[in-house]
């Protein structure tokens, strides 16, 4: 962890960065690949009494600022840190929601090609012909989802991503229109 130190009107010493490092510690779990780190400490010049501390974080998938005064400069650097990982926190989350709307998105939209044979080409030993070819779109349910579209639906199957388990279903009607349940097990 490289850290820039800028001090203004202040005496920056040995004890004032360690306890820096130590608190952007708390903050570094949160953000991947700090490319720049900088931390300005300033003595308010009217104000003997007054200190503020100024961060900034670049990082991969942004930047992050923050900036508190308080009569001690570690209770100004402390306030700032936690103003840090407030934002750190909340970028992280940020961008591993717009990662796994994306993942479901290509899970959700997939499509499945369906082949419909000729009857009569499955049984002389002939090869069988394709009458009709379509695609499918496997949309994230549950069961109860899927019985409910496939009442309204004109095919007497529906094929769905269960929510609870993410593997593929099947749902089809049967003769005695009661409703049956393929679940696949891959091995």
């Amino acid at each position: 962890m490289n850290i820039e130190y800028v001090a203004r009107h202040y005496d920056l010493t040995d004890r004032v960065r360690e306890y820096a490092e130590g608190k952007l510690k708390k903050v570094m779990k949160f953000v991947d690949e700090p490319i720049e780190i900088r931390v300005s400490l300033e003595r308010a010049r009217h104000h003997q009494q007054r200190h503020i501390a100024e961060l900034h974080i670049a990082h991969r998938h942004g930047v992050l600022q923050a900036a508190d005064e308080a009569m001690e400069m570690f209770d100004a650097i402390n306030s700032a840190v936690d103003k840090l990982e407030t934002q750190a926190r909340r970028s992280r989350k940020k961008f591993l929601g717009k990662r796994r709307r994306a993942d479901r998105a290509a899970h959700g939209d997939s499509l499945w090609p369906v082949d419909v044979l000729e009857g009569a080409s499955l049984g002389g030993g002939s090869t069988p012909k394709i009458i009709k070819s379509s695609q499918l779109r496997i949309k994230p349910m549950s069961v109860e989802e899927a019985a409910l579209e496939l009442r309204e639906s004109k095919n007497d199957f529906i094929v769905f991503r269960s929510a609870t388990t993410d593997r593929i279903n099947v749902l089809y009607r049967r003769k005695d229109s009661n409703f049956g349940l393929i679940t696949p097990d891959f091995v």
